[in-house]
């Protein structure tokens, strides 16, 4: 673990304004964040099967690896309920750039090479994919690195499961904020890792997200060799905790 288990008493008010500072990357972690991988290559992710991962790490900087299947997701060993979540990501020269941030494994922020493109839809970059594109389109060209912010509110559930109030993000792309709010309900895709390639590992995690709204954050395996770098987040309440499926 390369976090203290302090830090998860550290919880920063979801009424706290949120407008981070993108003006510099790598954008410096502040006080109480929980660090996933920093910036000499630590970090807190598994494979989807809950074991070692097997995308490269080098010099604080991650790829993304493919299995042939975009199955090879890698999976924070941190859940949380709410939550600020930060990531730095860099597109390839070749190729779409096909990534994403996978929120509870149900919610993507799109990662893809938007770069240039005029009309922008629910499948472009900083999309809140499969319900809302994205304000505007601030996508770099490839071989810069971008940042996320995301402010994360996850969807409250009654005890049969079903969603009573629908969740929200805001999202900080590249300095400019592209979502405020932006509701969403049930999951829409069909290739989220609790519907395509699931594992047992996950199966542990979904039965218990049910009951709690509480999960990880999942970088995704698309097929293309994305980079990713200094990520972390920020709990908005007390629901964060270092999973250990042997102990639920």
């Amino acid at each position: 673990m390369i976090t203290s288990l302090l830090f998860s008493l550290v919880v920063i008010s979801a009424e706290t304004k949120f407008m981070p500072d993108q003006a510099k990357l790598p954008a410096p972690p502040p006080k109480g964040a929980i660090i996933l991988l920093d910036e000499k290559g630590n970090h807190s992710f598994l494979s989807m099967a809950g074991e070692k991962i097997d995308w490269p790490v080098e010099a604080g900087v991650i790829t993304s690896t493919p299995n042939k299947k975009n199955q090879n997701h890698i999976i924070s060993k941190w859940h949380f309920r709410d939550a600020d979540i930060h990531v730095e990501f860099m597109l390839p020269e070749k190729g779409p750039g096909n990534s994403g941030v996978y929120i509870h494994g149900n919610y993507e922020i799109q990662i893809f090479n938007s770069y240039g493109k005029e009309k922008i839809t629910q499948e472009d970059a900083g999309a809140l994919y499969g319900f809302a594109p994205p304000s505007e389109n601030v996508c770099r060209k490839p071989g810069e690195w971008q940042v996320f912010d995301i402010r994360y509110r996850a969807p409250r559930r009654d005890d049969s499961g079903k969603i009573v109030e629908t969740g929200k993000v805001t999202v900080w792309y590249n300095g400019k904020k592209v979502h405020e709010n932006t509701e969403f309900g049930e999951p829409k895709s069909t290739f989220h890792p609790f519907r395509y390639g699931n594992t047992p590992y996950l199966d542990k995690i979904r039965d218990s997200m049910k009951e709690n709204s509480v999960g990880p954050v999942f970088l995704q395996d698309h097929g293309n060799p994305v980079k990713f770098r200094n990520v972390w987040i920020i709990p908005l309440d007390e629901q964060a905790f270092e999973y250990n499926p042997e102990k639920k």
